[in-house]
């Protein structure tokens, strides 16, 4: 029995859900460098894209930090920096200033992910990581939608106050997370050198299986709405679909418990994964109707719950406590890698082909990589049966002769 969740891992998702939420701000980051700082349209295009750069390495930033000097106190610099950049957006006299504060909160916005993940796996035990993070995901997909809400609400105050309240939400989440997290395990002298998880064959594998989840993913946000305009439904139930989506992840919370889904080891739970995530886009390929399309929606959320815990669940094992960041961070760029590629798949398939070719290319690219997982396993676990898959390989026997001490007792830990 896994037991219940530590009380660091309710607080990190508390945290990262009042972040998200006070992430509002970036819808309306373009519109404010047009109508308060004179952008044209094609300047703030490249600013956001500027932006959207920026967050790759601050993504590695975050890791590194994380692996030198704590999780806590990387999660609260990058916190406090974002803040900071918020501020400076809403001060800038001019699109020079401007331009310099959307730089630097692209490098401070993804700091926050790599600790606050890491901490994560140091404090739960391997049969709790897959729950943890998938309330995680939970969480930040209740906060997406109420941060659009919440956008609405506040956008008549004015467009410069509404980075002021998201600095405030940032600060807000700094004093909770600087208060309450533990520190994490001792950063130790010697490190491995920042290359070394790009020469870890077990994550390289397990990142390019990540950029191919990440394409499929992102294209809820790209092509979903495109979808509806070519099926001539209304646009705005996009934002619907999204609800149903979110809500379908927090509810069925209770299937990654020990007792249902946590039976299952990684790989097969991400074989499973895929398969649902599979059926549900190719029931969207070929959906008419908005409830055809909350259906399917359904599907794929299923999917997506049981994919988004298991994978980080896998990379956090791959190293000991302390060193997790910069594995965890270099997993991560697989959203970078498929954000620069999702744009032109989705608009092409839908393109050449509508929206059947589009989402039965991504349920079969999901097929193989439910296939792909024997092998993703082998790779990454170096032949260990399925059943310990992922998780550390078992003390061996003493030598014939020698009494056999009673181990420590280690339930409750963690």
């Amino acid at each position: 029995m896994s037991g219940p969740l530590p009380r660091a891992v309710h607080v990190l998702v508390a945290a990262r859900a009042v972040n998200r939420l006070g992430a509002f701000t970036l819808p309306f980051l373009a519109v404010t460098l047009v109508r308060e700082l004179d952008a044209t349209v094609a300047q703030a295009g490249y600013l956001l894209a500027a932006f959207g750069l920026a967050t790759l390495p601050s993504r590695l930033l975050g890791g590194h930090l994380a692996d030198r000097i704590g999780g806590r106190a990387t999660i609260v610099a990058g916190l406090v920096g974002t803040a900071a950049a918020q501020l400076l957006v809403a001060a800038a006299p001019g699109l020079w200033v401007a331009g310099v504060a959307v730089v630097l909160l692209g490098l401070a916005f993804e700091v926050y992910e790599p600790p606050s993940q890491a901490l994560v796996a140091d404090v739960t035990t391997e049969d709790q990581r897959p729950a943890a993070y998938s309330l995680m995901a939970g969480a930040m997909a209740a906060a997406g939608m109420a941060a659009g809400l919440l956008a609405l609400a506040l956008a008549g105050v004015g467009l410069r106050w509404l980075f002021v309240v998201d600095a405030a939400t940032c600060l807000a989440c700094a004093v909770l997370v600087g208060m309450t997290i533990p520190a994490g395990p001792p950063v130790v002298a010697a490190r491995p050198r920042a290359s070394a998880a790009w020469r870890d064959r077990r994550l390289l594998v397990m990142l390019g299986a990540g950029t191919g989840f990440a394409l499929v993913y992102l294209q809820i946000t790209i092509a979903l709405p495109l979808t509806l305009v070519a099926r001539e439904l209304p646009v705005a139930g996009t934002g619907l679909l999204l609800t149903v989506s979110a809500t379908t992840i927090v509810l069925a919370q209770p299937l990654l418990r020990p007792r249902l889904l946590g039976r299952l080891d990684d790989f097969a739970a991400m074989t499973g994964g895929y398969v649902l995530l599979s059926v549900g886009l190719f029931a969207t390929g070929y959906a008419r109707s908005l409830p055809a399309f909350a259906a399917a929606a359904v599907l794929w959320s299923l999917g997506d719950l049981v994919l988004l815990g298991r994978a980080y669940s896998v990379v956090a094992a791959l190293v000991p406590a302390g060193r997790r960041g910069g594995y965890l961070a270099a997993y991560g760029t697989s959203w970078g890698f498929a954000a620069v590629v999702a744009p032109a798949v989705g608009t092409g398939l839908l393109t050449y082909g509508g929206p059947a070719l589009l989402w039965s290319s991504l349920a079969l690219l999901c097929l193989l990589l439910a296939a792909a997982q024997p092998v993703v396993r082998r790779v990454v676990s170096g032949g260990t049966p399925p059943a310990t898959a992922g998780r550390p390989a078992p003390r061996p026997a003493p030598p014939p002769g020698r009494r056999r001490r009673a181990a420590p007792s280690t339930r409750g830990s963690g």
